[in-house]
């Protein structure tokens, strides 16, 4: 059995890796998988705790998620006029009209039994190389729009008052949009797809900005990660594994990190995505791919996880 010294060290690495790969549109389950590969949790601890802490350290995540966007989200601030503050409840009820579909489909599998049935380390390398191929097509067919849009603009084909993105703020979504996006989520219960990449590809296919699309991906993320824990926290705790210190040490520290860690590469991804495109994420998902598939071929990983 490892030490606490251990525990804690591989919990503020798991929190590292947590916070960095959740909120960008590359995975964190997959990094987590190769995290979890050379650190041994697993074989450690049980399939059971490492289903379980790899769904509650997003805790962590979540809360950054609140923090920063508080006052976004927050219709009760004294600061909203009376129009703003019904945008801002409509803008949760967008937000739970978004993640019903996800959520039902989530809930039913779970309560099924099939919670884990694609839980295979093969599907995940597949589908982090076959979004990151779709994050570098789509985001080559909207640089070209832009790159046309400004183009026409300057030979005065276009107005200042013609827009280039149908949807600049999460808070302008109509609901039919909000529906669409929420129907793509679905595809984020394939462990691999990250739930904020399919959201945010979603978005943007469907006219939204990349600050748009970012947004409301971060939005649903509240909702859909704490439902998430709380149904992975029931079926841990019916299941016969008792929590040890060291294990409380990865779930405490491990949300600790990723809620520290999640703060800076919000504020930081809300800025470059202004002036970079999403098509090096599409590469970094390809060779993140490509890893895992390495693993496994070399018999460092098996296919179940």
């Amino acid at each position: 059995m490892e030490s606490s010294l251990f525990a804690v060290l591989k919990a503020i690495l798991y929190g590292f890796i947590e916070g960095i790969t959740e909120w960008l549109p590359i995975s964190s389950t997959g990094h987590l998988i190769i995290g979890n590969s050379f650190l041994g949790t697993t074989e450690m601890y049980g399939e059971d705790f490492w289903s379980f802490f790899e769904v509650v350290i997003q805790l962590g995540a979540i809360l950054a998620v609140v923090f920063h966007f508080f006052w976004d989200l927050n219709p009760f601030s004294f600061k909203l006029q009376k129009k703003e503050r019904q945008k801002v409840f409509e803008l949760w009820l967008k937000i739970i009209i978004g993640v019903l579909p996800a959520g039902i489909i989530g809930v039913a599998m779970e309560m099924a039994g099939y919670g884990k049935i694609l839980d295979n380390v093969y599907i995940v390398a597949a589908t982090l190389v076959v979004y990151g191929i779709f994050f570098i097509i789509i985001e080559k067919i909207r640089l070209k729009k832009e790159k046309d849009f400004l183009l026409l603009r300057e030979m005065t084909f276009y107005s200042h008052n013609h827009r280039l993105y149908k949807y600049d703020k999460a808070i302008d979504l109509d609901y039919k949009i909000v529906i669409y996006i929420g129907i793509a989520q679905i595809l984020s219960l394939i462990p691999g797809t990250s739930r904020s990449g399919i959201t945010i590809l979603a978005a943007l296919l469907f006219g939204c900005s990349k600050t748009c699309a970012a947004q409301f991906s971060f939005y649903l993320s509240i909702p859909v990660m704490l439902g998430a824990s709380i149904i992975r926290l029931v079926s841990f705790l019916r299941s016969p594994v008792e929590l040890t210190t060291n294990m409380l040490i990865y779930v405490f520290v491990g949300s600790g990190v990723a809620f520290i860690i999640s703060m800076l590469v919000i504020m930081f991804f809300m800025r470059i995505i202004r002036k970079h495109s999403f098509i090096g994420f599409g590469y970094y998902r390809i060779l993140i791919g490509l890893v895992l598939f390495g693993l496994l071929f070399g018999g460092v990983i098996q296919p179940a996880f």
